[in-house]
């Protein structure tokens, strides 16, 4: 039973007496429930209903984390399961997952097999979530909640958040403010098919369902196995929905971001810059502009790889991981030996998961694709198929694709890894025909059994997840990655939006955020440098065309920015971020990051519109800490004048909140960032 899910109760008197939210912590099939059910099972007898109780539980705490185990047991079958609670006291979060024990003497069929069901009880319920589409993700949408059923759900596969993220944002009694209320946020940590349903009953109760979509999923168990699900990531806010977001932030930085305590280095990607077509020559040109700049890892995207089916385009060479001898006759070591020789670190890009019919590994192990059964036609996106890692033989080739890459050229310091399509052509040649509803959740748990191997092997290699854009922007592969390339879109204004919803769940440290050239490789708007620059420093700043597109003036611009973000990176990637104006209303947008001991932030502000004389209003910052005396100093500017009516004036934490400051900006697509320091003067 579930009687309370909300703010700390130290003192428990009574609690027992009160009424619960919900019978049931984990509800299941066949016991007369009508809601969403978290277990469904049909056993060797051909039964579907299965009754939980409490057989037992086990709890321990270590220091900040208490995990408590509670052990159900089905009435008449030997069928054992066991919820998993987390808890992190510091961050206020909690990581829930259930493991299902088959004991009974024969296989059973789980069809639902859902992480997590918790239950609240409001008045009414607002449900902030995030969707999209290839250069457009974590769009942000809220809406009430009415009687029924409401479902966050995706069925592709790869690339799984792309269009869909398995996150949220549930303000209870009342639309969900920033600063203030009860909010309940919660990610699904896994990056195959997922499913969020949120159902209010006619009780006004709200129960959330969680976990793996079960859609042609269908999973069997043998006697003596067991299936475990997922973690359900959740955070409880009286505080609104800003500190919800912190709370999250703060424990992936601790809890589940590879070395989220260490500064991510600026990076210049080639992609955008070169495209396919490079030679060693404009590589290196490529890398004498970087390293003038500033920038720390230079990053060889697609193009390098394949000789009989060389990577020319799109349509031809996935598969085939040797390096394009035409193009780079004396191979990756040149390009290593180059970049360090310019005081930066060499990163490279791979797909590994993915196969184009027309290269050596397709001729070789077409059995290794995953493929439509009795001679389909396959489904081609992208020129490219899938190869089935439900195979440990695939497994190894993916792991092997990466560890010999890394072997052979040991001082490769950043691995980009993309995929860059959906799962269409269900069926597996490993798999048994009894079996095949496995592949989803099969091939999923191969990928994470490759990059758990990765990551134990090379601890100190970067590594960043891209699919497509934000095809990968969850806290499963968050686990075995520093970073997540969060959209293919680099247009700074689009990435306004996609990096507030992005943000409301995952870090800014773990977001890659590129300057690109204008007019936008996507959308074709011109922007200014500066406004280029001070969008994607509210992330991992990066770079992403080739530097001699840029005039001696704007070079000399990149050059500044970049030594400045090196100075305040520390509060962006370690402090706590605060959303003060929403790019979704009124033509303007800003944001402001608090160091943890309150003596440095940052502000941030933009405009994507038009401004009358009197349309700009004050900003007022969050996070301060009142009693302070702060300088507050513009700063990243293209021109002398000021977006302020003051400089390096002395104001009041108090005032900067209460108060705030009057923003001059008028024109479309201008910003202006500020730093905010403790002054020992009084």
């Amino acid at each position: 039973m579930q009687s309370h899910y909300g703010k700390s109760i130290k003192n428990t008197q009574g609690l027992e007496n009160m009424s619960v939210i919900f019978n049931e912590i984990y509800p299941s099939f066949g016991n007369g429930t009508n809601d969403e059910v978290a277990l469904m099972v049909t056993h060797d007898d051909g039964t579907m209903a299965t009754d939980l109780f409490y057989h037992s539980h086990q709890q321990k705490e270590d220091k900040n984390i208490q995990t408590t185990i509670i052990h159900l047991k089905d009435e008449k079958k030997e069928l054992y399961v066991d919820l998993h609670f987390k808890a992190y006291a510091n961050e206020n979060v909690i990581e829930q997952f259930t493991t299902i024990h088959n004991k009974e003497k024969k296989e059973i069929s789980l069809s639902q097999y859902a992480s997590s069901a918790i239950g609240f009880k409001a008045t009414n319920y607002y449900l902030s979530h995030f969707y999209g589409s290839h250069s457009k993700e974590m769009m942000l949408s809220e809406e009430r909640l009415t009687n029924g059923i409401k479902s966050i759900e995706t069925k592709r596969g790869v690339r799984t958040t792309e269009y869909e993220n398995p996150s949220f944002m549930l303000s209870l009694d009342g639309v969900a403010q920033e600063n203030s209320g009860e909010v309940i946020a919660g990610a699904l940590a896994w990056s195959g098919n997922f499913r969020l349903a949120f159902q209010v009953d006619d009780k006004a109760r709200c129960q959330i369902t969680a976990g793996i979509n079960p859609f042609a999923s269908n999973y069997y168990l043998a006697s003596g196995e067991q299936f475990e699900t997922p973690r359900m990531v959740l955070t409880y806010s009286n505080e609104g929905k800003n500190r919800a977001s912190i709370n999250l932030h703060n424990w992936a930085k601790k809890y589940n971001l590879r070395a989220g305590n260490e500064l991510r280095p600026i990076v210049l990607n080639s992609w955008e810059g070169a495209y396919f077509k490079f030679d060693a020559d404009k590589l290196k040109s490529m890398m004498d502009g970087a390293a003038e700049m500033g920038v720390e890892v230079f990053v060889l995207d697609d193009g390098w790889f394949g000789n009989k089916y060389p990577r020319n385009r799109a349509n031809a060479g996935l598969g085939d991981w040797q390096v394009n001898q035409k193009k780079l006759p004396k191979g990756l070591e040149d390009l290593i030996d180059y970049t360090e020789s310019k005081g930066m670190r060499f990163g490279i890009w791979v797909e590994p998961e993915m196969i184009n019919p027309k290269s050596e590994l397709a001729e070789k192990h077409p059995d290794w694709i995953i493929q439509r059964q009795n001679d389909r036609q396959k489904l081609l996106e992208r020129n490219q198929l899938l190869l089935d890692l439900s195979n440990p033989k695939v497994q190894d080739f993916v792991f092997n694709v990466v560890d010999n890459l890394l072997k052979k050229h040991p001082k490769i310091a950043y691995v980009k890894w993309d995929a860059n399509r959906h799962l269409q052509n269900f069926g597996s040649t490993y798999l048994s025909a009894k079996k095949q509803s496995h592949l989803f959740i099969e091939y999923t748990l191969g990928l994470e059994k490759v990059l758990e191997r990765l990551t134990i092997k090379y601890p100190s290699t970067i590594f960043q997840a891209c699919a497509s854009g934000g095809g990968r922007v969850d806290f499963g592969s968050m686990k075995h990655m520093h970073e997540f390339w969060a959209s293919d879109d680099t247009d700074p204004y689009e990435r306004l939006f996609i990096q507030w919803g992005t943000n409301h769940i995952y870090p800014p440290i773990a977001t890659a955020a590129h300057v690109t050239k204008s007019p936008n490789h996507q959308t074709k708007r011109e922007t200014s440098l500066k406004f280029r620059f001070d969008v994607a420093m509210a992330g991992r700043l990066g770079i992403e065309l080739s530097p001699d597109a840029l005039d001696k003036k704007e070079l000399e611009f990149a050059k500044k920015a970049i030594t400045l973000y090196k100075d305040i990176r520390p509060i962006v990637q370690f402090g706590d971020l605060y959303r003060l104006l929403s790019p979704y209303d009124d033509g303007f947008a800003a944001i402001n990051y608090v160091a943890k001991n309150k003596k440095s932030a940052l502000l941030m502000v933009y405009s994507h519109t038009h401004h009358r004389r009197y349309e700009r209003n004050f900003v007022k910052l969050q996070g301060l800490d009142p009693t302070l005396v702060y300088k507050v100093e513009e700063i990243n500017m293209d021109s002398k004048k000021l977006h302020i009516s003051f400089s390096n004036q002395l104001i009041s934490g108090e005032v900067l909140m209460n108060r705030g400051i009057w923003i001059n900006l008028r024109k479309p697509l201008q910003s202006a960032i500020f730093k905010i320091t403790e002054s020992n003067q009084n």
